[in-house]
């Protein structure tokens, strides 16, 4: 197979086009390019002409040679290689029981796909529920104000990515993420997954991609229990012998592969008091900052904004300050809102969420900065508790309810509560409450939040607008927490494989599926 990346086109040039133009470079009829593919289209805004950026593969025909290969355009890069196609590992397990998946996250259910596909009969256990249900659970807390507290943006089956975008954005090159994005397609995600530089779902259609994979991992013979939360541990000459759910039924288990989210607090607290080693671990906090769509769209494409043929704007934008210190954005939702994550009774959380059009009047994200195991006390479940009281306190001022607290950027330079808003509305419901989120952040975290609006207004014009609308508080990009696991993935206690983002291994929906996936195939070659 050969591949071409830096293939720059203009975007206004049919799509279609591409493999005539590629044809023509190598010197070769149409019908020379066979199995002709885009393995990757990004967007070049840098100038005043946007290009789209092309990668593509395709096998030459029969006697083409690969000279001409040599005489590609300015700026192509072309080499060779093999097509990837996931195989499962040979070895199957003696197990006394089947595997027992906890979550139902990315990581849980790619992790059952596979054990699954291998005859395993894996049973996952979700403490929340099914994704039909999750709905309404989620649509109570943003209408009404009620919290499910098993059942919401963090808990459920999908995980907290099916309630934020379903972004497929990662930095990691495992080969296995294209098993992963085949599975997803298969399973109803847009095709254009494949190929995107910056691939998302949408919450709208990734709800019904969660379903089906569940459907398919019963075909295999695997089996998903709903609102069946893991409460306890039984262990035996440090090996795992039996699990407690919901406090009321023991079940006898081989192996136990933790697939339990950022949010499982009550869940870590357990583990860590049966004797799973932990540590603590660098995570994030911060606000989610909203715009107009459309200025950033200006800002991002100029002239074109509002052409069609370009997706919708995004921008990923870090400043790093004196110090150990840096200013991120994360989770950017173009057209997108604003929305409770919140998953226990009295801590307000948000988060942000975009349907699969992209096409909502704002667009959002979170600026977070990094928090250290320092800041927070050093014990390995300190960052937990720092998270909890900063949650706490947006709560109460945002008058108890899960209204969140909010300020216009302007009036949070000067610490003065905002009183009208101007061009920029929010998104969050179930409401908002002007207040000074100077008072609901930890202070360092304002501090470094008002030292960067500056660089971040150079990297996107108009990204400091200070009628631009902060919403408090994020704290859930992340785990403050890590289960420590060997070469197997098995923790000090053999049986138990920790994965996924809860354990401290992952950071969104890939790498946390193939985070599961890893753990599946440490289960089957375990002996």
């Amino acid at each position: 197979m050969i591949r071409i990346d830096e293939i720059r086109r203009p975007f206004t040039e049919p799509r279609d086009k591409l493999p005539a133009i590629v044809a023509d470079a190598v010197n070769l009829p149409l019908s020379g390019l066979l199995d002709f593919h885009i393995i990757k289209r990004a967007v070049d805004a840098r100038k005043q002409m946007i290009f789209f950026v092309y990668s593509v593969g395709f096998r030459m025909a029969g006697s083409h040679g690969k000279k001409t290969l040599n005489r590609l355009p300015e700026g192509w890069r072309v080499q060779e290689i093999e097509p990837y196609q996931y195989h499962l590992p040979d070895a199957r397990p003696r197990c006394t029981a089947p595997p027992v998946i906890v979550g139902s996250g990315p990581c849980g259910l790619f992790a059952g796909l596979i054990l699954a596909g291998a005859g395993l009969q894996p049973l996952i256990i979700e403490r929340g529920n099914p994704v039909e249900q999750r709905i309404h659970d989620v649509k109570d807390l943003m209408q009404n104000g009620r919290l499910n507290p098993e059942s919401n943006i963090q808990f459920g089956e999908g995980g907290a990515g099916t309630f934020s975008d379903g972004k497929l954005y990662t930095l990691i090159h495992d080969p296995r993420s294209r098993f992963l994005f085949d599975q997803l397609v298969e399973a109803g995600a847009p095709p254009e997954i494949l190929w995107e530089a910056r691939p998302h779902i949408g919450t709208d259609r990734l709800t019904a991609v969660v379903r089906t994979l569940r459907e398919k991992i019963i075909a295999l013979g695997g089996k998903i229990r709903f609102q069946s939360k893991l409460t306890g541990c039984r262990i035996l000459k440090n090996r795992i012998q039996e699990i407690e759910i919901n406090h009321q039924e023991n079940l006898p288990v081989h192996c136990v592969i933790l697939a339990i989210g950022h949010s499982a607090r009550d869940t870590v607290e357990m583990l860590f008091d049966t004797g799973l080693n932990m540590q603590a671990k660098e995570f994030s906090m911060g606000v989610r900052i909203e715009h107009l769509a459309e200025w950033i769209s200006k800002a991002q494409y100029g002239s074109y904004w509002s052409d069609k043929r370009l997706p919708a704007a995004k921008y990923k934008l870090a400043v790093h300050l004196p110090g150990k210190r840096s200013v991120y954005t994360f989770c950017m939702c173009p057209g997108g809102v604003v929305v409770p994550a919140a998953s226990e009774p009295e801590g307000l959380v948000i988060n942000g969420m975009s349907e699969y059009a992209q096409n909502g009047i704002n667009s959002n994200s979170a600026l977070l900065i990094n928090v250290t195991p320092d800041d927070c006390g050093g014990h390995p479940l300190s960052g937990m508790a720092f998270q909890r009281i900063w949650e706490r306190k947006a709560y109460l001022t945002g008058g108890g309810d899960f209204t969140a607290p909010v300020q216009l950027l302007g009036d949070f330079m000067k610490s003065r509560v905002s009183e009208q808003f101007k061009k920029v509305y929010p998104t969050y419901l179930p409401d908002t409450q002007f207040s000074d989120l100077n008072t609901c952040l930890p202070p360092f975290i304002a501090d470094h939040l008002k030292a960067a609006f500056q660089s971040l207004n150079h990297k996107i014009r108009g990204f400091s607008h200070p009628d631009a609308v902060l919403t408090a508080i994020e704290t859930r990009s992340s785990s403050p927490v890590r289960i420590l696991r060997n070469e197997s993935m098995q923790s000090n206690i053999e049986g138990i494989y920790p994965a996924g983002e809860g354990a401290g291994y992952a950071g969104g929906i890939v790498s946390s599926a193939v985070d599961g996936i890893r753990a599946a195939e440490a289960v089957l070659q375990a002996g």
